[in-house]
This record gives structure tokens, C-alpha cells and sequence, in this order.
């Protein structure tokens, strides 16, 4: 794996020789693009994605509860 001390002093470097170029204002106006673009999305965080997952999971298992218990009971009616 790369050492994270040389992967930030490489990125700085890159930073300050792209500085003065095109490049710099390319990445700027990119950035500032898809930033709006996310803003105007409806995005959940992964942590609000993942409570509803549970949420979602105890509702199945709720659900597939009362559809046994209605069985039951339907079976019961039948006899």
C-alpha cells in the first residue's frame, strides 16, 4: 500500500502545479457543477439509507408474522 504522507505531499504538489493552468479552473467550475447537480438531487446519506433498511426488515418480519397468524386462524375456520 502507498504510504498516506506520500499520497498527500504527491497531491499538494499536483495542486501547485496545476495552480496557474487551465487545469485549475476546469476542476473549479467541475466541482461547482456537480456540486449543484448533488444539491438538486434527492439523496439520502448512507446512515439514513441504513435505519430504513432495518426499519424495512422488522416490517417484513412483522408482516410475515401476521400473514402466519391469519393462516392459523383461517385454518381454524376451515376444520
Amino acid at each position: 500500500m502507498l504510504n498516506q504522507q506520500f499520497i498527500d505531499e504527491l497531491s499538494a504538489k499536483m495542486r501547485n502545479l496545476f495552480a496557474g493552468t487551465p487545469v485549475r479552473d476546469i476542476e473549479a467550475n467541475t466541482r461547482a457543477m456537480l456540486t449543484s447537480m448533488f444539491a438538486r438531487l434527492d439523496l439520502v446519506t448512507r446512515h439514513e439509507f441504513d435505519i430504513q433498511t432495518e426499519i424495512l426488515a422488522r416490517t417484513r418480519e412483522k408482516l410475515a408474522a401476521l400473514e402466519a397468524q391469519l393462516a392459523a386462524l383461517e385454518q381454524g375456520r376451515k376444520l
